[in-house]
């Protein structure tokens, strides 16, 4: 793919990642601050049940803000790849770059956008189950608390 349907492709997969980096990651970071606010107002450190509960969510709100984070970082690699004319030279100079940076060997060719998008989409999908967990883990120690 060349020219102005590669840029505005990768383009918009990379607007899409940054909205799909900051959701979650502002979901949870607000639930953060407010879950132990409502959780010890109503007693919910009083049950092992309702701790274990809070204890896998905050596990897993590190797994959702991690994987955002990676996520905005892919958006960024998905940005310079844009801000080439065709795929293969911006795919270059992705590898390129995460070669200088020491995360990845040089390959010895480039992957096609279509791969990055698909191992990209495979991180979404992980984010989503860590914010499925942490919401789920949440409502389970709102359930073990005491009323």
């Amino acid at each position: 793919m060349t020219g102005n349907a590669y840029q505005e492709s990768t383009d918009r997969f990379a607007r899409m990642l940054m909205r799909q980096a900051a959701w979650p990651a502002a979901i949870v970071v607000a639930a953060n601050i407010l879950a132990p606010l409502a959780a010890s107002a109503r007693g919910a450190f009083e049950t092992r049940h309702a701790t274990l509960s809070l204890s896998l969510a905050a596990a897993s709100a590190v797994a959702v803000l991690a994987l955002s984070a990676l996520l905005a970082f892919d958006a960024l690699l998905f940005r310079l790849m844009a801000s080439h004319d065709d795929e293969t030279s911006g795919g270059a100079a992705v590898d390129d770059m995460l070669a200088r940076m020491r995360l990845k060997p040089q390959p010895p060719s480039t992957r096609s956008l279509n791969d990055r998008m698909a191992g990209t989409r495979r991180l979404l999908i992980r984010q989503r189950a860590a914010l499925g967990l942490f919401v789920a883990m949440l409502l389970a120690a709102g359930f073990w608390a005491p009323r």
